[in-house]
């Protein structure tokens, strides 16, 4: 801080000799007139009679006398004060040193504070594991060392690593090693607090650990990654040649990008392991590819009310012959209470109980019955409503039994076009402790097909003014078109009429389920 502006006295006293800032009263020509005992200490080659050039800096001596100056003496910074009076002007200087160095320390931490922001973000940008480590080795190399290697637990054996040497880019690998050969890495890996750097000795450390080219390492920093409840990782940092070693500011401040870096790398893994048990479970809860069983032919199509969840209350199931009694393949369209992922994981209990009950396929009322007991004895009230139809081919023609709980009727369109309800129904599933049920048969010739399909469809909301139902009528004559197609391309043309008339809004879960006999070959000659 600049020292309070005080004139030289026309005639010096003691108390201008003891002043404890240095003082210098130059005339006009630039030569020196008299320097109180700080100034000598300061200046010692500065004399009265002499010009002020002779042993002060530049700075100093061709400074203009209307502002304070700056400058260093030395190792110190100080600030110049000019105060004209009486023809002369007397110079006061104040030592800046110490302000300077507490600004130097202040813009220092702004440094790092904004780095650190700046690595939050680039780490918690992906949620990837390794581009988590390959981030966190190249933030390290380029502002806390020169080379730096990031080295995760143990997967199969080997320790996934990312080293970084400044200026080049990443190097991906993954290390089999024995991490006891690094003093205070096997500890970091498993969390414990770092070894201090002036205990490490560079010239033990493992080649591995080296860069290539990078030389032999002078000071070496190793700092656990910490994790969500579980290590991360190490973070080791290196220097080489006359890099000066860590000092202890530098490694407090290591440890802090190193407590940022682990914990996006155990986000990213914590977001991994949940996306593959995810994908897992999810995957026996998707619809089914379907194909042709027996010679029939079996299509389906799904769009869930949310997106992106890609499950929800609608299913369908094909089961083969081979798994079900009496030679048929059971075609299955469901509809269970609610959407989202709580009808979704009912969704997947129903199927599985259905799956188990395979064996009495061929009494649809028998494996209604049993399914409603199984959800009876439920206590969250939900209730699913159900379509079966057992299919076998029959020569040219698939026959069919048909059995709704609760479900829309399926339709049959005809090798004409006409479209027929099949006359079944019963009761929901879930709901009553016992159910009613009747089965009704079909018999598709070839080119016909029977569509079964959940309320998603008719119940649609959309058209130009956006709160019509897509209805029953408008399926009908949709399915009027269906004529002669092949199951794919009827569940297809169904389900995108109904996408289109609902558009961007909100719907419900939507689901279709075809099956079609298909059309006889044309032998060769014929029309």
């Amino acid at each position: 801080m600049t020292e309070p502006v005080i004139a030289a006295p026309a005639s010096t006293g003691r108390s201008w000799e003891t002043a404890p800032s240095p003082a210098l009263v130059v005339g006009t020509d630039g030569v020196v007139r008299e320097l109180n005992d700080a100034a000598r200490a300061l200046f010692p080659e500065v004399r009265p009679g002499l010009p002020l050039r002779h042993g002060t800096p530049s700075w100093l001596a061709d400074a203009r006398t209307d502002g304070i100056v700056h400058g260093a003496v030395g190792d110190r910074a100080w600030a110049a004060s000019p105060v004209p009076h009486d023809g002369v002007v007397t110079w006061w200087l104040a030592d800046e040193s110490d302000a300077e160095a507490a600004h130097e320390l202040l813009r220092q931490e702004r440094r790092r504070v904004a780095f650190l922001t700046d690595a939050s973000a680039a780490l918690l940008s992906s949620l990837n594991v390794e581009r988590c480590i390959e981030v966190a080795a190249r933030l390290a190399a380029e502002h806390l060392a020169a080379a730096a290697v990031v080295l995760a637990p143990p997967v199969q054996g080997g320790h996934p690593a990312a080293s970084c040497v400044r200026g080049e880019a990443v190097i991906l690998s993954r290390l089999k090693i024995d991490p006891a050969g690094l003093p205070g890495l096997d500890e970091a890996l498993r969390g414990f607090p770092p070894v201090p750097s002036r205990w490490l000795d560079p010239g033990t450390a493992p080649s591995w650990v080296l860069p290539d080219g990078f030389g032999p390492a002078t000071s070496i920093v190793v700092t656990p990654l910490p994790g969500h409840g579980v290590p991360a990782g190490a973070l080791i940092l290196l220097r080489t040649g006359d890099q000066a070693a860590f000092t202890e500011q530098e490694e407090i401040f290591a440890r802090l990008f190193a407590a940022r870096a682990g914990a996006a790398i155990s986000a990213a893994r914590m977001f991994a392991h949940q996306a593959s048990t995810t994908e897992t479970l999810m995957r026996e809860l998707l619809p089914p590819r379907l194909e042709q069983l027996g010679g029939v032919e079996f299509a389906g199509r799904y769009r869930p009310a949310q997106e992106e969840d890609r499950i929800g209350g609608d299913f369908y199931d094909v089961h083969s012959a081979v798994d079900t009694a009496g030679g048929e393949s059971l075609a299955v369209l469901g509809d269970v209470c609610g959407k989202g992922l709580e009808a979704a994981v009912l969704t997947g209990k129903i199927r599985t109980t259905l799956r188990a009950l395979l064996p009495m396929a061929e009494d649809h009322h028998r494996l209604l019955s049993l399914l409603n007991t199984s959800l009876v004895s439920r206590e969250d009230g939900r209730f699913v409503t159900l379509a079966l139809a057992s299919a076998r081919l029959e020569g040219d023609a698939v026959r069919l039994r048909v059995t709704c709980a609760g479900h829309p009727p399926p339709l049959v369109v005809r090798s004409d076009g006409i479209v027929e309800e099949v006359d079944t129904g019963g009761n929901l599933i879930g709901v009553l402790p016992e159910i009613r049920t009747s089965t009704e048969e079909v018999l598709l010739a070839p080119g016909e097909s029977c569509l079964m399909y959940t309320d998603g469809i008719v119940e649609a909301k959309g058209g130009p003014l956006g709160d019509e139902m897509f209805g029953e009528e408008r399926l009908h004559a949709a399915l009027s078109e269906c004529a002669d197609l092949a199951a794919d391309a009827v569940a297809e043309y169904v389900q995108m009429l109904a996408a289109q008339w609902v558009g961007p809004r909100p719907h419900d879960d939507m689901a279709v389920l075809v099956i079609t006999a298909p059309r006889t070959p044309r032998r060769p000659g014929t029309p």
